[in-house]
């Protein structure tokens, strides 16, 4: 609302009008305001979430100190999603066709997750929104953002393609240019359905590729595979998130250098200077997504000051999913979605224990008659905490191990 304010004030000359047409001064905003809400504000939504005594009802797992977090406030997800949709309607691009998905994706699975912390608190029921309901959920919204990169016609991508002997006829109309080597290559837009193949030279997939045996539906065909994709991420990575959410600051410490590291492939995807340079995607307007991308990182990291050890107050399921959906709709935007096991790899690490543990333990109950265990308790978290490590060292040694993901994910810009 801002930025289209100062917008509008600015073809009068208003001072300071023009400041407001940086991306980096709006993203700078953006992390402030995130961080006034969530510590300020949050501290008062706490308190009211407190006195109406919405705790959180701790089931007994054996696990040291869980007796402590009996009672501590949860739904605390309100403070993150008012601290990320606040300042993006305040300083971002609100006709962005990027934003409002991303809008669409906090509102939507904040409300499933709103609703089954709501049935767990006020009904009682310590299983929540009944799972079904939730896929549903994950499915509808993976449904509208394949569907709109699909039909929208503000969603294009640039591609550069390299000029050779064998395509310069078909490409000798279009406006070439000379890269520091000396290469020709053009600049071309289009709708393909692309993304992008960590440490692989020339590293584009289509998706078209999958349906090669399908000739002239093949336009229609991918698309489709698409959108399923979409929705098998979306559901992915926002499942991950939830079964992250077990230790003080372990899912919110871990969401803010996820949002860093999506801010930075942003801006690179959205540059088209800095895309040309690294030889990588450009995708016009994507470069809007740091404003959101600056207050998701503000608004965790604000939250991390209350949900961190001893956590005064639990994000619930109404946090949890709408991270990990957050997450998952901004990668597929910057057509990043393949390094999402690289980036995601701690939501991958959980999501593959709590696979191996009951699978392993289905398993062996039919042929022995008795489950047996892979880990001591699953997700993997809480396997370091039976084995008798503290806390707050699990939490520290998975952020150290985000971060270097995040690193990884950064390096495979470069590394081909």
């Amino acid at each position: 609302m801002i930025y289209h304010l100062f917008t509008y004030l600015n073809q009068f000359d208003f001072p300071g009008a023009g400041m407001f047409q940086y991306l980096s001064s709006r993203a700078a905003f953006a992390v402030i305001t995130s961080l006034v809400i969530s510590m300020i504000f949050g501290k008062q939504i706490i308190e009211m979430l407190r006195r109406k005594q919405i705790g959180e009802s701790i089931r007994d797992l054996g696990l040291e100190g869980q007796s402590q977090k009996q009672g501590t406030p949860t739904m605390g997800g309100v403070i993150i999603l008012a601290s990320i949709v606040i300042p993006v309607l305040l300083f971002a691009n609100l006709s962005n066709i990027y934003i409002i998905l991303m809008l669409v994706a906090t509102v939507w699975l904040g409300f499933i997750g709103f609703v089954d912390d709501y049935i767990k608190v006020f009904r009682k029921n310590k299983e929540g929104l009944r799972g079904k309901f939730k896929i549903f959920g994950q499915i509808g919204l993976g449904l509208i953002v394949g569907l709109t990169l699909y039909l929208s016609e503000d969603v294009k991508i640039r591609e550069r393609i390299s000029i050779t002997e064998e395509n310069f006829q078909e490409y000798r109309t279009e406006e070439m240019q000379v890269d520091d080597g000396g290469n020709l290559y053009v600049m071309q837009e289009h709708k393909r359905p692309l993304t992008t193949i960590p440490f692989v030279k020339n590293n584009e997939f289509d998706y078209s590729w999958l349906v090669w045996f399908s000739g002239k539906y093949a336009d229609h065909l991918v698309w489709i595979i698409f959108v399923l994709a979409v929705i098998f991420i979306v559901t992915a990575v926002s499942n991950g998130a939830n079964l992250t959410d077990g230790l003080d600051g372990l899912a919110t410490g871990t969401a803010a250098i996820i949002g860093v590291t999506l801010g930075i492939l942003a801006w690179l995807s959205g540059n088209a200077i800095f895309s040309n340079y690294l030889n990588i995607m450009h995708i016009p307007y994507a470069g809007e997504l740091v404003v959101f991308a600056g207050a998701f990182t503000g608004a965790t990291i604000g939250f991390l000051w209350y949900n961190s050890y001893p956590a005064q107050v639990f994000m619930g399921d109404t946090g949890s999913l709408a991270l990990g959906g957050i997450i998952a709709v901004f990668a597929v935007i910057i057509r990043k979605e393949l390094l999402i096991p690289i980036l995601c790899g701690i939501y991958l690490l959980e999501s593959v224990s709590v696979i191996l543990q009951v699978s392993n333990f289905k398993r062996t109950k039919r042929k022995y008659g008795e489950g047996r265990r892979i880990f001591l308790m699953s997700p993997i978290h809480h396997h370091y905490q039976k084995k008798g490590f503290p806390e707050p060292k699990i939490v520290t040694r998975f952020w150290i191990v985000g971060i270097m993901l995040a690193v990884i994910t950064i390096v495979t810009l470069k590394i081909r």
